[in-house]
């Protein structure tokens, strides 16, 4: 079984080479500059490949390889695409030690 977040939205980003998978999204009605809703995600038993089901440009289903997307965003709207945003991704900060070396906090009560 697998879950995942209905208000997941995902961006293409086309794996290249020769033994890229099938469909190739940017060839199917996918672009590059919007967010595309996750509808649902397969996971054929024969293979550890996974597709995520998505709505292309044209409003048509299609089963696209994990290894064409990637996270895009967690939006509670009724929307299936999203216009890329253009505002950069915000980074944590990261606290230093004395020497200035970045550090690594674990979560949890201290």
């Amino acid at each position: 079984m697998l879950a995942y977040n209905k208000d997941m939205f995902v961006r293409i980003e086309e794996f290249g080479g020769p033994r890229a998978p099938m469909p190739r999204p940017l060839e199917s009605g996918f672009s590059r500059n919007r967010l595309y809703r996750v509808l649902g995600i397969y996971s054929p038993s024969e293979t550890s490949e996974a597709y995520f089901i998505l709505p292309n440009d044209r409003d048509e289903l299609w089963f696209i390889s994990q290894r064409h997307v990637r996270f895009g965003a967690l939006e509670d709207t009724g929307a299936q695409h999203l216009p890329l945003p253009v505002r950069p991704v915000l980074e944590l900060a990261r606290p230093e030690r004395p020497d200035g070396v970045p550090t690594i906090q674990a979560g949890g009560p201290a």
